[in-house]
């Protein structure tokens, strides 16, 4: 699904440069369930910014489904975001003026399906993620592991190729982590493509590999040893 060839990300300003990714050399198959780990600093958010399509490398070559899509425009780059990727964030990123069925219907607008269709596939990832019952409620209503649900619900409603998840459990306690955690766990068994970035070597055990970088470069790339779910 993916693969980066000696990708490198550079940063300039008038008197600094900072190398961010160097020489970057990744593959990763459909169903696995990467996480990325490593110091603050070290590169691990541009490089999901860079597999989401939100910043373009600096050279090097990043195939996305067979295409290298290193030198493609923000417009073929947010045809392909809107189709292929979901994204989970740390801070939920909901908008607090829209419903919970509002906000994950949100990304079929932007893909102008038909109002039948969206209101099909909202409720039908809504039962998914167990949060039909608060559909009419505003986000600051829930707690905060009900709204990464619906993050997670918006995220995958668009059936995305790829799942690319930054710090999910940050801003939850310990309970509510652990619960996201084995939701997305159950989404990657269930065939899901997710890499996701944590600070936290628990959450981390949840994936099937364990990439750790330090100083933009890859230093460590293994099978996750310890296996959080049958």
């Amino acid at each position: 699904m993916i693969k980066l060839e000696n990708l490198s990300r550079v940063f300039r300003t008038e008197s600094v440069l900072t190398q961010a990714l160097n020489d970057i050399n990744l593959t990763v198959k459909p169903g696995e369930f990467v996480a990325i780990m490593g110091p603050s600093g070290c590169g691990k958010s541009t490089l999901l910014n860079t597999l989401g399509m939100l910043d373009s490398p600096s050279g090097g070559h990043y195939y996305f489904q067979g295409k290298d899509i290193a030198g493609y425009g923000e417009s073929q780059l947010a045809a392909l975001r809107k189709a292929k990727l979901g994204f989970v964030f740390q801070s939920f990123n909901l908008i607090d003026e829209l419903s919970v069925f509002e906000n994950v219907e949100l990304p079929l607008l932007y893909q102008k399906l038909p109002r039948a269709e969206r209101k099909a596939r909202v409720e039908a990832m809504l039962e998914r993620m167990n949060i039909s019952h608060r559909r009419d409620h505003l986000p600051q209503q829930l707690s905060g592991g009900q709204q990464q649900r619906v993050a997670v619900a918006r995220a995958l409603v668009i059936e995305p190729a790829l799942i690319l998840a930054d710090e999910p459990t940050g801003n939850l306690d310990s309970v509510n982590g652990e619960e996201v955690m084995a939701m997305l766990a159950e989404l990657n068994r269930q065939g899901a493509t997710i890499v996701m970035v944590t600070h936290s070597e628990e959450h981390a055990a949840f994936g099937t590999r364990i990439l750790r970088l330090r100083d933009g470069q890859i230093v460590a790339d293994l099978p996750s040893e310890v296996k959080r779910y049958a």
